[in-house]
């Protein structure tokens, strides 16, 4: 096989981007501009919600959601075991415990039937992750919070486009937090959006943002004159990144009709290999956002992982590993918390017998038929 190059993941960007860029150079104004008003405006669009915030990331996202909710020093929210470290660690920027809850084997999200368990009277919130963008069953995860009297926040981070019965993920439960580091379905260099139905959720993260000020730029009569009575945070998204974020909008259905075909012809490919297996797929309720392809070695082969992503860089395919362990395996939890490294058994066996796969709209469906032959290659001559 002629050897190809095939990176993990790589933001798309063309000359709309760069004009934009330009023209908001060339403005007098570079935060606090009418580029994240209407960046905003068009993601509300997409997804079918009503109230975004855009901010600096999607762990700002996260964190302001717990803030709004009054959570601190005494509660604790549920958060899966396999995620990236920035879903617990936004509770803990506010003083709460996260309580770690094992994922399912074949999806690698949060497992619906220990949530019960593991709820106390501290209890305030259940942070959920749909893991590589496959949604979780949220109808469940509701009825659970309603029963407990819990906020729901969705961590959408490689989630952007997927529905869970036809409704945008991050809208169904009290808020979602969606993220545009470089390699994510739509990027803004760094940056995150913040959606809720709540529009006093979405007024107050919108001063949370933005130090607490009373009034916003745009809002006051006198320049440079204004109260702060909350305590707020500096996570505003400026007007290079929004414009940025405005053409990337423009191209993300053909972007997501690109990683689902991929994902499509990687997994079809794929199926006849015993020694793997792929985290599920989407079905007819579950619209999967398909950020990458995560698959599971068996115990033999697991062994060899490093040995296998270094075989598939040498033929120039770009891997990565979501997550290089559960996050309560993490020193700083497992320390601060006095936890078992054995505790979360699926969360262990994803992090540590995967390997993800690049499907990205930067890639056809030649890229991934070489993928799985290369893949081939690697298992035939393992075994």
């Amino acid at each position: 096989m002629k050897k190809k190059k095939i990176p993990f993941g790589m933001p798309l960007i063309d000359e709309f981007e760069h004009k934009a860029v330009r023209n908001v150079m060339s403005s007098p104004q570079l935060v606090h501009g009418p580029k994240a008003k209407k960046f905003e405006e068009k993601f509300g669009n997409f997804i079918g919600g009503k109230f975004c915030v855009s901010l600096n990331s999607c762990t700002a996202g996260l964190h302001l959601s717990y803030m709004y909710f009054g959570i601190g020093e005494g509660d604790e929210v549920i958060v899966p075991a396999q995620s990236h470290v920035a879903t617990a660690h936004a509770v803990e920027y506010t003083g709460a415990k996260p309580i770690f809850v094992d994922v399912e084997k074949k999806t690698g999200n949060i497992d619906i039937t220990q949530i019960q368990d593991r709820i106390t009277n501290r209890t305030k919130a259940i942070g959920l992750v749909h893991f590589a963008g496959l949604p979780v069953d949220m109808r469940p995860i509701i009825k659970i919070a309603k029963k407990n009297n819990l906020f729901v926040v969705e961590d959408a981070a490689l989630a952007l486009g997927a529905k869970y019965n036809n409704m945008h993920v991050g809208l169904l439960g009290d808020v979602g937090s969606f993220s545009f580091y470089p390699v994510k379905h739509i990027t803004t260099a760094e940056g995150g959006m913040l959606v809720t139905k709540n529009e006093k959720l979405f007024k107050a993260a919108m001063r949370l943002k933005a130090f607490g000020y009373d009034k916003m730029v745009g809002e006051r009569r006198t320049q440079g004159l204004y109260d702060v009575d909350i305590l707020g945070y500096n996570f505003r998204m400026n007007e290079i990144q929004a414009s940025i974020g405005i053409e990337q909008l423009k191209k993300l259905k053909g972007f997501l009709r690109k990683r689902k075909k991929n994902s499509q012809i990687l997994r079809k490919n794929l199926n006849e290999f015993e020694e793997i297996r792929c985290l599920e797929d989407g079905n007819e309720i579950k619209e999967h956002a398909n950020y990458c392809l995560i698959i599971v070695l068996n115990s033999k082969l697991a062994k060899q992982r490093f040995e296998v992503m270094k075989k598939l860089k040498e033929f120039g395919i770009g891997t990565s590993i979501y997550y290089p362990g559960p996050i309560p395996n993490f020193k700083y939890y497992r320390q601060k918390y006095n936890l078992k490294k054995n505790h979360y058994p699926n969360a262990l066996e994803i992090s540590m017998n995967s390997i993800a796969l690049p499907v990205g709209p930067h890639l056809d469906s030649e890229d991934m038929l070489y993928i799985s032959n290369c893949l081939k290659n690697i298992i035939f001559k393992e075994k």
